[in-house]
């Protein structure tokens, strides 16, 4: 009788449309991965033996529904805390009661607590850096990502580079003989850069060039802070410039230190080390084109970026940067062997293997592509295509049904 035949026929194609239309239903799910229905024969040890030349199968059966892990195409969002993984790897994340999953989902947020959260609320793992910003890379736990509100510290000014400059040859002495910084004709050039205290406050740090010869050329350097003239003040023990007949520091005069104590607003002392050590004297006017000094005042978190190895970095309004921690990522021995969730959350298994964590780029882990999610792997092609042959066999097996009810009922009426 061919009843069960057509019954395991029409089981397996009602299974195999099961998967296909969850397939289209996922098919604008990010991290989704589509399912294959994968089918085997069925067959009965026969009276003969099992190898028997006889042998009839009885039917066909799902022996398994495996999740195809090929990578979905990535699409640009405008919310940078989105995050796709380009290659291999599963986000991992720690789910309410405390259970890990993980995923391929990487639409992010930051909950009313801080941290860093999926869609449906999990807190994403990853591993921490310390209060400077440090992020170890030799192992360490993960735990749950977070970003602190907390300001970033102020960081006094240490030193000051003039990194481009040139005086001019040019330039004839001052008309007047002694350095006043209220006086214009008393210097040939001034410039001046913003540098902080030990408790962001900010100072207008004033630098003089003074020429002092022509042959050979020699330059004094001055420094006054906040354009308080009383504070003015030769920078180190030898302050003179001294320039060759190429326009070159003969010889460089190293690092000048300025220090400033007492400040008004009860900041700790400055010690300002500045290096001149690229200044040049050449015949073309007096310019500076690159300068730089290491301080800042103290800033709010006025952003995230997430960079390609996963490290997530606070943008503060003082200018800075600070790490604040790693996304981690998991592999596994074998994806088919994860268990599914829902939620586009998978589960370790005894099938899959345990977890191997590690950071984006290192080992078989993809890298992050930051501001995009890896949309579904769905091709609704293909999906519609295998529709119409599952309907089909779906069709042919009723139709084995129906003919087998013929064949039966000519043979109840049999007289």
């Amino acid at each position: 009788m061919a009843f069960q035949q057509g019954l395991s026929g029409l089981n397996s194609s009602s299974r195999a449309l099961d998967v296909i239309s969850n397939n289209v239903a996922n098919a604008s799910t990010v991290g989704f991965k589509a399912g294959n229905t994968i089918f085997a024969d069925v067959y009965a040890s026969a009276l003969t033996g099992a190898t028997s030349s006889i042998q009839v199968g009885i039917g066909s059966k799902v022996t398994a529904v495996y999740q195809s892990f090929t990578e979905g195409p990535l699409s640009t969002t405008n919310n940078p805390l989105d995050v796709a993984i380009n290659g291999n790897g599963f986000f991992v994340v720690q789910r309410h009661d405390g259970s890990t999953a993980y995923t391929r989902n990487g639409q992010l947020d930051i909950d009313k607590d801080g941290y860093v959260i999926t869609p449906t609320g999990e807190r994403v793992l990853g591993y921490k850096a310390d209060d400077s910003g440090y992020i170890s890379s030799s192992g360490g736990t993960i735990e749950p990502l977070f970003v602190p509100r907390n300001e970033i510290a102020p960081k006094a000014t240490t030193r000051f580079d003039v990194k481009a400059a040139n005086l001019s040859a040019d330039d004839e002495l001052p008309s007047v003989t002694t350095f006043d910084p209220t006086n214009v004709d008393s210097y040939n050039y001034t410039t001046s850069e913003t540098v902080y205290d030990s408790l962001g406050g900010q100072h207008s740090l004033s630098i003089f060039f003074v020429r002092t010869s022509v042959n050979p050329s020699e330059w004094d350097v001055h420094a006054m802070l906040d354009g308080d003239a009383a504070t003015a003040q030769v920078l180190g023990t030898s302050p003179t410039l001294s320039f060759d007949g190429y326009g070159k520091l003969d010889p460089p005069p190293g690092a000048l230190t300025y220090n400033v104590t007492a400040l008004s607003n009860g900041a700790d002392n400055l010690n300002i080390s500045i290096d001149l050590d690229k200044v040049t004297q050449f015949g073309s006017p007096f310019s500076i084109n690159d300068k730089s000094q290491d301080g800042y005042t103290s800033g709010q978190i006025a952003g995230l970026v997430i960079s390609s190895d996963g490290i997530i970095q606070g943008r503060y309004t003082n200018g800075q940067t600070k790490n604040l921690g790693q996304i981690a990522l998991a592999t596994f021995r074998s994806d088919q062997g994860l268990l599914s969730l829902g939620d586009n959350l998978w589960a370790e298994s005894p099938e899959s293997g345990s977890a191997i964590i590690g950071r984006p780029g290192t080992g078989l882990n993809g890298v992050i592509s930051a501001g995009q999610v890896e949309e579904s792997n769905v091709d609704l092609t293909e999906e519609l295509v295998k529709m119409i042959i599952q309907q089909r066999n779906y069709q042919a097996n009723a139709q084995s049904i129906r003919t087998q009810d013929q064949l039966l009922q000519t043979l109840v009426n049999l007289r």
